[in-house]
């Protein structure tokens, strides 16, 4: 699959997600029995690996001069869906997840930066 392609399912994954667990959230639930919660927390998991290197990859084809101006958001997209990434896997980690869990991981510092990157590059890729 090419790169741009690829990174824009990524980014479909992670923003479906992120919707579906403001809805989980809101549920009350104290478990996910019954739920598509945890494979939703899993393709989201899956879509963050390596993400930083996909972008760096879509943004250089681009120019080098884009590569090189984009460096340090490519960097921290990279440190975000790091820690984003191991947000989710300490909710998976969960042998229940119940709606206050991901209420706690949707305010997590960590998952609203790495939206924010999302958004970003995807507004800013679909202008060029």
């Amino acid at each position: 699959m090419e790169h741009s392609a690829e990174l824009g399912r990524r980014i479909e994954v992670i923003e479906r997600g992120y919707e579906y667990l403001l809805a989980y959230a809101a549920q009350g639930r104290q478990d996910d029995a019954g739920t598509e919660v945890r494979r939703t927390l899993g393709d989201m998991h899956a879509a963050l690996e390596d993400i930083d290197a996909l972008l760096a990859a879509v943004i250089g084809t681009a120019s080098a001069a884009a590569a090189r101006e984009a460096a340090g958001f490519i960097e921290a997209v990279g440190d975000d869906a790091r820690k984003a990434r191991g947000s989710i896997g300490l909710v998976l980690s969960r042998s229940a997840i119940g709606s206050l869990l991901v209420d706690n991981l949707n305010a997590s510092i960590h998952l609203r930066a790495l939206l924010t990157d999302v958004f970003l590059a995807d507004q800013a890729l679909r202008q060029r």
